[in-house]
């Protein structure tokens, strides 16, 4: 999934302006006067209906540039700063905000200290948990500097510091006339350029994102901070309290929080790990809020969200829900129940096996709400009607027809062959379970592309990406069992062998045959974490010439890689360029209805906002808050609502201090929104009206995930842990006044 997911970010091409001989033909269709009025009095009703409703509705993750058009609404909501502000990426609060590479999180001290979510830094717990030292289920806090232990190897804190268009500089050279690997190979060609040429200054690092299908593209530059150490994270039992029975699920009482802390060098240049580094001074932090927040209060949360699908055609969306999806969720099911069959009864393998298991169970449990809210909310029908709504406008002008006409086809006729492809794909990647397969494929391609110059390598493999291989390659030896990965990777041959002959890999399946499991396992030296990096250096004839057996299945699989990748990017190259064209008929005709059009999620900062709310719909109440009495009823001593003793005595003992809040008379955990939030925005700040933190987004409700592919306002809700219910757990419960008093939220007596 990650390939086919990267070959999609990056082949996002201009649009593909050739026409077929029927669009033509339509290009003529006379149009009544009575037509162009009915559908001209529909858009100025649609018109109205939004201009009414956007400052109730919140949808969407905007980017910074778009706050002018959306200023106006988050004003009524209750902001109080200048929306213009928000544009700025030199001024705070955006440059207090910061990227851990697949979690969002913010500075909160001028001494570098990062906030984000518990499950954001749970590889850096369990990295550096034993069984005889579980931080897992104790929790861990440094009481000093000097006690911060070093994050999971691969960590880093990005700063953001510009966002810029450069759309023209990556359609140089693209053109109609190119197919689609050639177009694919250009915008490639292009990127590394100017990321290359970014990555010029030290201590950067740069990427271009595409937005609206490949019509439009950006750069964003951040600084790369190299050492993040673990500062502090509650026990299991405040952290992930309620565990997968309440993970997507309201009411929720879990401490979703933790922290890192960002070092450099004495000179403030970033630098990998050293004794003498010393903590990040970062140009803003967030202040906390003396007053937290209580019903109806604007609040929004700004972050880096990883991707939503709200812009795909009618014909893709389809697909997804009718059989991508049903196998993903099938796939992930069954490896969930083998990583917990596989480490029953053996707390080491638990540890190691921790984060993995509960990303997989974290998203199969997504999946699963996907899956229930598209028939709940008539997914396919709304798409179709949207769509159709949309071809009615192109097809009503002729001018509009012969710019946007084509693209709709063309991109339906792409859908078959990528459906089978992406299914195809799915049980292919399922090799890579067995991670010494994943490391030698890993290390055989980067022997392969170092054969050639740097520029014409591919993503991932060039020299600026050897420090975060090395770190992907080492971290495997703390969540890595021989015989717990060997039952995954039997399993996942079991499905892989469920693909038609044609479709799976021949050389492969000899290779395999000759070596066999036992020999697999028991001959090969990648397992050791200096002899799996040391091939990081050997050309591509020592892997030709190893004897290992895992690197001999490596060396089966790379022809059959090659040919699949190409593949992928034509395919990429094709549909990309008629769905440029396709995204700049949708915005032009979103436009003409008077509805602003803010791009998919895609990584890249966005900014987003809502209310505090509960929600009141088929009998059923939420509220907007739930209570640390609430935490004490769920509260039963064992498994997943097994809350620290020292939290509970705190409740019975009603010892909230100044944490209460005063309209509930009790201390709150965690709080909901009408934010509109996804993937990746775990662990962003929650911000009030003057933007101060007043908590962090850490999840939705399973009934709303359907918002990734259709935003749907009486669903879609955002969860929130309370900064009040984070600092009374630092102050009663852990013992973290030290790192109170350096947020500025205790005076130095009390630390």
């Amino acid at each position: 999934m990650a390939a086919a997911q990267a070959l999609a970010d990056v082949g996002q091409p201009i649009a593909h302006r050739s026409r077929s001989a029927e669009n033509n033909k339509q290009n003529g269709n006379e149009i009544s006067m009575n037509s162009n009025l009915n559908r001209l009095a529909q858009a100025t009703a649609m018109s109205l209906l939004w201009t009414v409703t956007a400052t109730s509705a919140h949808e969407g993750m905007w980017m910074p540039g778009q706050t002018a058009e959306v200023g106006a609404a988050m004003r009524a909501d209750g902001l109080q700063i200048d929306p213009a502000q928000l544009s700025r990426l030199d001024a705070a609060p955006l440059n207090a905000i910061v990227s851990l590479g697949g979690c969002s999180a913010s500075f909160v001290s001028p001494q570098g200290l990062v906030a984000t979510n518990h499950h954001c830094v749970l590889e850096s717990i369990q990295y550096n948990s034993k069984e005889s030292q579980d931080y897992l289920t104790n929790g861990f806090l440094a009481k000093s500097l000097g006690e911060e232990l070093p994050a999971v190897p691969g960590s880093r804190i990005y700063v953001i510091e510009d966002m810029r268009d450069v759309t023209a500089d990556m359609l140089k050279g693209v053109s109609d006339k190119l197919n689609g690997f050639a177009r694919y190979e250009r915008l490639d060609t292009n990127r590394k350029a100017l990321i290359a040429a970014c990555e010029e200054q030290p201590n950067r690092r740069c990427g271009v994102g595409s937005y609206y299908g490949g019509a439009s593209y950006y750069l964003q530059q951040k600084l790369e901070i190299q050492d993040v150490r673990l500062v502090y994270a509650p026990g299991l039992g405040i952290g992930n309290f309620g565990g997968e029975t309440d993970n997507w699920m309201w009411p929720r009482h879990t401490g979703d929080f933790g922290f890192y802390r960002a070092y450099v060098a004495p000179d403030g240049s970033s630098r990998p790990y050293a004794r003498d580094n010393v903590p990040y001074r970062p140009k803003n932090w967030l202040r906390i809020a003396s007053k937290g927040v209580q019903e109806g209060d604007f609040v929004m949360v700004a972050g880096f969200p990883g991707a939503t699908n709200r812009f795909l055609t009618a014909d893709e969306v389809r697909f997804n829900f009718a059989h991508y999806e049903p196998l993903l969720q099938h796939l992930l099911s069954d490896q969930a129940a083998q990583i917990n069959q596989a480490t029953a009864g053996n707390r080491e393998a638990q540890i190691r096996y921790a984060s993995i298991l509960q990303g997989v169970e974290n998203y199969k449990k997504k999946l699963a709400g996907d899956l229930a809210g598209a028939n709940a909310i008539g997914l396919d029908a709304r798409k179709a009607i949207e769509e159709k709504a949309y071809r009615d406008w192109v097809a009503d002008d002729p001018a509009r027809q012969a710019r946007y006409g084509a693209a709709v086809g063309e991109l339906g006729a792409m859908v078959a062959e990528n459906s089978r492809a992406s299914l195809k794909g799915l049980r292919q990647a399922l090799l890579n379970r067995a991670q010494m397969l994943s490391s030698a494929r890993t290390l055989y391609r980067w022997a392969k592309e170092h054969e050639k110059l740097d520029e014409d390598r591919e993503q991932g493999f060039q020299d600026r990406d050897r420090n975060q291989t090395v770190d992907q390659l080492t971290q495997i030896e703390r969540g890595y069992l021989p015989d717990i990965d060997r039952k995954l990777f039997e399993a996942a041959l079991d499905e892989y062998r469920r693909l038609d002959a044609k479709d799976r890999d021949t050389a492969f399946e000899t290779a395999l045959d000759q070596i066999g499991l036992d020999r697999l396992y028991a001959e090969t030296k990648l397992a050791d974490t200096a002899t799996r990096l040391g091939w990081l250096d050997k050309p591509a004839a020592a892997f030709e010439a190893s004897d290992d057996p895992f690197i001999k299945l490596a060396v089966a699989l790379y022809p059959g890689d090659i040919a699949a990748e190409r593949a992928a990017k034509d395919r990429a190259g094709r549909a990309q360029a008629a769905r440029a064209t396709y995204m700049q008929g949708l915005r032009a005709y979103r436009q003409a209805i008077g509805r602003p059009v803010y791009p998919d999620a895609n990584g890249s900062l966005r900014i987003t906002w809502g209310k505090v709310s509960g929600r009141t719909r088929d009998g059923q109440i939420w509220t907007p808050f739930t209570t640390a009495e609430g935490l004490l009823a769920k509260h039963t001593g064992k498994g997943e609502f097994d809350a620290p003793a020292a939290a509970v005595a705190a409740i019975r003992a009603k010892d909230y201090g100044p944490f209460v809040a005063p309209e509930l008379g009790t201390l709150p955990v965690d709080f909901m929104s009408t934010v509109d939030i996804t993937n990746g925005n775990s662990g962003s700040a929650t911000l009030n009206g003057r933007g101060e933190f007043v908590g962090l987004a850490f999840d939705g409700t399973l009934d709303g995930v359907i918002s990734d592919w259709a935003y749907a306002a009486d669903r879609s809700r955002t969860i929130h842990v309370d900064s009040r219910f984070m600092l009374w757990t630092m102050d009663k419960i852990d013992g973290a006044g030290w790192l109170l008093q350096e947020m500025g939220m205790l005076p130095a007596s009390r630390s």
